[in-house]
C-alpha cells in the first residue's frame, strides 16, 4: 500500500510538473480511496497542501458525504492560508461525520479555522456545537473557558433565555372578586373578567446583542440591544370563570393577546475604572431608549439615564450604588405619562464555602399625571446562592419583601370616583427557590427550574393579590 500510495504520490507530482503540450502523453494513476486518503495525509504532512486538495477534491467526487475527504480538505486549507474555506469543508466533515467523539473533532476544528479566518462570534457558534460532543467534564470545562475567551476577543456578544411559566394569576389580577377598602363601608362593584386572577401559561423570551465600541485597560464603551416577549394562554378553567364574569358583568370576554407584553430597548453604556486601584472600584453611566407594549398597544416610549458605583470592600465583599431617571413620553393613556426615579443598594458576599449571599435595597418614586400611579415603594431582596452542586442542580433561593404608598389614590364606587382615606398601601412578600441543572445541556444551554410564590396584601382589593408559579427555562452555562 505505501509503496502505491508513493508511486501515486510521484506521479501526481510529475504530471503537475509537466507542461500543458504534454498532457495528452501523460499516463494517469489510479487510486483505490484508501490510497487517495494517505496520498493526501502524507501531502499534507510534506507541506504540499495544494497536491491535498486536488486529491481531496477527486475523493469528494467520487462520494460527497466521506467525511474525511472533507477533513482532509479543510486542513488542507488551513495549510494554505484560507481558513474561511477550510472553515467550510470542516463543516461538511461534521455533517457528515459518523460518530460524536469524529463531530466532536471537527467542531473543534471549525472553531479553531473561524477564529483563524477573523470571525470569533462563528467560532463561538461551533464551540457551542463542540460542546454536544464532549466526552467528559473535563473537555466540558475547557470549552467554557475557550468560550469565555472568545467573548473577551469578539466586539459581538448575545444573550438568550426563555421559558413557559403555568400559574395561578397571569393578569396580575386580584384574589377578590368585589371591591372592598379598608375603613370604607363594604362596596359591592363586582370586578370585571379583566380585573380578578386568571390562571394560565406565560411563555418568555428574552434576548440581548451587545456591540462593543471601544475597549482599554480602564474603560469599556458598549452599544446594546434587548427585546423581551411575553405571552399569555389562558386555562380552560380561566376561560369558562372570565366568561361567565363576563355575561353577568355586562362586558366581553378577555382574549390571550390583551395580556401579552413586549419590551424593547437600546442602551449605550459607559464603564470605567473609578477610585484607587486596590479598592476595584469602578462606575458606570448608561442612556437608554426603549419602548412598551401591551394587549398588542403600545403603552408608552421612554428614556432613562442610569448610573452605578462599586467599591471592593475586602476580597469577599463588594457594595454598589445606582440611581436612574426615566422619563415616560407619547403615552397610550395621559395616565401612563411619569416620570420614575429610583436609587438602590446591593452588598455581596462570597462565604468561605464558597457560597455567596447578597442583600438589595431598591427606592422607586413614579411621579405621574394619574393620581393613582403616583407614589413611593420600597423592596429589599436577600438572595443565596451554593456554591456547589446540590445533587444534579445548582441552587439559589431569594426573599422579597415589598412596600408601597400611593398617597392620592382614588377608586370608583359605582357613581363617583373618590379618594381613599390615607391612600392606598400594599405589603408584599414573595419567596423564589432556582435550580440550574447544568449537567443536563445542549450545545451550552441548560434547564432552569423556579419555583416562585408570594402574596401582596393592600387596603384596596382590587390589588390584593397571590401567586403560585414553576417555569421551567433555558439558560446559558457560559
Amino acid at each position: 500500500m505505501r509503496k502505491a500510495a508513493a508511486a501515486a504520490l510521484l506521479g501526481l507530482g510529475l504530471w503537475s510538473a509537466q507542461p500543458q503540450a504534454q498532457e495528452t502523453g501523460r499516463q494517469q494513476a489510479h487510486l483505490s480511496l484508501q490510497q487517495g486518503h494517505i496520498l493526501a495525509a502524507h501531502a499534507l504532512n510534506t507541506g504540499n497542501p495544494q497536491l491535498a486538495l486536488r486529491v481531496s477534491e477527486a475523493l469528494l467526487q467520487a462520494d460527497g458525504k466521506n467525511h474525511l475527504a472533507w477533513h482532509l480538505q479543510a486542513a488542507a486549507y488551513a495549510q494554505a492560508g484560507q481558513p474561511a474555506k477550510g472553515r467550510k469543508s470542516a463543516a461538511r466533515a461534521f455533517r457528515f461525520a459518523p460518530d460524536d467523539a469524529t463531530k466532536y473533532q471537527m467542531a473543534q476544528l471549525a472553531s479553531r479555522l473561524a477564529f483563524q479566518g477573523g470571525s470569533p462570534l462563528l467560532s463561538q457558534y461551533w464551540l457551542r456545537r463542540t460542546a454536544v460532543y464532549a466526552p467528559d467534564s473535563k473537555a466540558e470545562e475547557l470549552i467554557a473557558k475557550d468560550y469565555q475567551a472568545l467573548r473577551r476577543i469578539s466586539p459581538w456578544s448575545f444573550r438568550l433565555s426563555g421559558g413557559l411559566k403555568p400559574s395561578n394569576n397571569v393578569n396580575n389580577g386580584s384574589d377578590a372578586a368585589t371591591q372592598e377598602i379598608d375603613g370604607l363601608s363594604s362596596h359591592e362593584n363586582r370586578f370585571g373578567p379583566r380585573a380578578i386572577a386568571l390562571s394560565g401559561l406565560i411563555g418568555t423570551l428574552d434576548a440581548g446583542i451587545t456591540r462593543r465600541l471601544r475597549q482599554s485597560g480602564t474603560s469599556l464603551t458598549t452599544l446594546s440591544g434587548r427585546l423581551y416577549v411575553q405571552r399569555v394562554a389562558l386555562s380552560s378553567s380561566a376561560k369558562a370563570e372570565a366568561g361567565d364574569l363576563a355575561a353577568r358583568t355586562g362586558t366581553t370576554a378577555p382574549r390571550n393577546s390583551e395580556f401579552g407584553s413586549t419590551y424593547g430597548e437600546i442602551t449605550l453604556s459607559h464603564a470605567f475604572a473609578a477610585g484607587p486601584a486596590d479598592k476595584g472600584g469602578n462606575a458606570r453611566i448608561a442612556l437608554t431608549a426603549a419602548t412598551s407594549w401591551y394587549g398588542g398597544q403600545r403603552n408608552y416610549n421612554l428614556a432613562k439615564l442610569s448610573a452605578a458605583r462599586s467599591w471592593a470592600l475586602s476580597p469577599r465583599s463588594r457594595l454598589t450604588l445606582n440611581g436612574s431617571a426615566e422619563h415616560r413620553l407619547d403615552p397610550r393613556f395621559a395616565s401612563l405619562e411619569a416620570d420614575v426615579f429610583g436609587l438602590g443598594a446591593s452588598l455581596s458576599r462570597k462565604l468561605e464555602n464558597g457560597d455567596s449571599l447578597s442583600f438589595t435595597l431598591g427606592l422607586r418614586d413614579t411621579q405621574a399625571n394619574s393620581v393613582n400611579s403616583s407614589g413611593q415603594t420600597a423592596t429589599v431582596h436577600v438572595g443565596y446562592a451554593f456554591g456547589q452542586l446540590v445533587g444534579p442542580a445548582r441552587i439559589s433561593t431569594g426573599l422579597i419583601l415589598g412596600t408601597a404608598d400611593y398617597p392620592d389614590h382614588t377608586f370608583f364606587d359605582g357613581s363617583v370616583w373618590q379618594p381613599i382615606p390615607g391612600g392606598r398601601q400594599d405589603h408584599s412578600v414573595y419567596a423564589d427557590l432556582n435550580l440550574f441543572f447544568e449537567d443536563y445541556d445542549y450545545a451550552g444551554f441548560a434547564p432552569m427550574l423556579r419555583v416562585r410564590a408570594g402574596k401582596r396584601s393592600s387596603n384596596h382589593s382590587r390589588f390584593d393579590s397571590s401567586e403560585f408559579s414553576v417555569s421551567l427555562g433555558i439558560e446559558s452555562k457560559f
